[in-house]
């Protein structure tokens, strides 16, 4: 997701955008636990980086987490 996205967002779909990024990133790491195999570490990457887009900007928007 691109900050350009991200802003356009109020703060209430971000934050459940970054709820729900949160659960498919768990859901990530638990398959390549599970596996042992780390097939979609650019997913995981990019997952972790839309995390940290979000949670930026709620701050900079002096939201309530």
């Amino acid at each position: 997701m691109k900050i350009k996205d991200i802003r356009g967002m109020q703060n209430d779909a971000l934050a459940s955008t970054r709820d729900q990024l949160v659960l498919e990133l768990n859901i990530e790491r638990n398959k390549t636990a599970s596996t042992g195999v780390q097939s979609k570490i650019v997913k995981v990457r990019e997952i972790r980086r839309t995390i940290a887009r979000i949670n930026t900007m709620l701050k900079e928007r002096g939201a309530k987490n």
